[in-house]
């Protein structure tokens, strides 16, 4: 489950940023509102393209997907108490002392 929900979510990543990129910018509407265009400043371009439709869709379906992961994994615990540990770190963990021993006083 957690790998089929991973795999979809790196393919709608990737579809994502395509879909971005091939998208034509606003930035000359924006450039010709301060010069005295009479559209509005962010340009009104009517009903939304097909290409903005599959925007706001795959923005949705990552969204969806990366919230799920998280609840997967925060509900899964920790990645570092699951690993095991090797032998080399159980050499390295130095062993716990015991109480240190007083010195005994002589009676007098």
């Amino acid at each position: 489950m957690l790998t089929l929900l991973l795999i979809i979510h790196i393919l709608v990543a990737f579809f994502l940023i395509f879909i971005v990129l091939i998208q034509s910018g606003k930035g000359a509407e924006l450039g010709a509102a301060f010069g005295g265009s009479s559209q509005t400043l962010f340009g009104s371009r009517g009903a939304a393209t097909f290409l903005n439709k599959m925007t706001t869709v795959a923005a949705i379906v990552f969204m969806i997907t990366s919230l799920t992961l998280a609840v997967i994994t925060a509900k899964g615990g920790s990645v570092v108490k699951k690993s095991p540990v090797t032998t080399e770190e159980k050499k390295a963990i130095p062993p716990t002392p015991g109480p240190i021993p007083q010195p005994s006083t002589p009676a007098k």
